[in-house]
């Protein structure tokens, strides 16, 4: 009984050396350091300073060609007129052919087909639409106001530089909290985002009646809350004792 317990220690002891001469040849394992995420945003109000307009033109018809002559007509002497406004932006979009069949009456073709306008007058651009609608047959289909493209980069640019500092002292902030005696920044993102007033859409059916003694159309601009929002990794650096 003795020698086999004293034989176990002896080979327990030299298992237990060779372990240790195995850990002295690896390299040292890394200290694994505390990570926390921070987010910080920054926001703006910008005013909006461009108008989207969508109008629409509809047919029906037995005969698809015939409907499609009609929308093809309303629509080329609407985006005439359009292209004649100065500072106005127009293109066509959305154009579909489809058939409908509804019960106890023929089956009919619908074309449809919708025209967009961007500017920065809203004036005459809202006289704009007003006029094809009385005058061209088409129908309203939605308004949108919005920030133009330069106005929002040169906002995100800036609101960048705000949320990056905020994003510090809340990062520096925290590592005092947790008692670090130092950080610095991990895998960090930068998002951007603008958030605009909706302006509610009217339905052309509903609205198709009403086109030709339609009022002026009112606009009021309003602003688009534009935020840039920074998050990410704050590496913790271990207090020294």
């Amino acid at each position: 009984m003795n020698r086999v317990v004293i034989a176990g220690a002896t080979l327990a002891v030299m298992v237990a050396t060779l372990a240790a001469s195995a850990r002295a040849q690896q390299p040292n394992t890394p200290v694994t350091q505390p990570v926390i995420n921070v987010t910080a945003s920054a926001t703006s109000a910008l005013p909006n300073d461009r108008l989207l307009a969508w109008l629409r033109d509809e047919a029906d018809n037995a005969d698809p060609v015939v409907a499609a002559g009609e929308v093809n007509a309303r629509m080329a002497k609407a985006l005439a007129r359009a292209k004649a406004v100065k500072g106005v932006e127009a293109s066509t979009t959305s154009y579909s052919s489809y058939q409908v069949s509804e019960r106890n009456q023929a089956s009919k073709w619908r074309v449809s087909q919708t025209l967009q306008l961007d500017g920065g007058d809203f004036a005459a651009l809202a006289a704009l639409v007003s006029k094809i609608q009385a005058e061209d047959g088409l129908v309203l289909s939605g308004m949108n106001f919005t920030v133009s493209t330069s106005a929002r980069r040169a906002a995100e640019d800036a609101l960048t530089q705000q949320a990056i500092k905020a994003w510090q002292a809340r990062a520096q902030s925290a590592a005092q909290g947790f008692g670090a005696s130092s950080w610095r920044p991990g895998h960090v993102t930068i998002q951007t985002s603008d958030i605009g007033r909706p302006v509610p859409m009217m339905r052309a059916t509903a609205a198709g009646a009403l086109a030709a003694a339609a009022p002026p159309v009112a606009t009021e601009a309003g602003t688009s809350e534009v935020t840039v929002t920074v998050s990410g990794e704050a590496i913790l650096e271990p207090a020294r004792r």
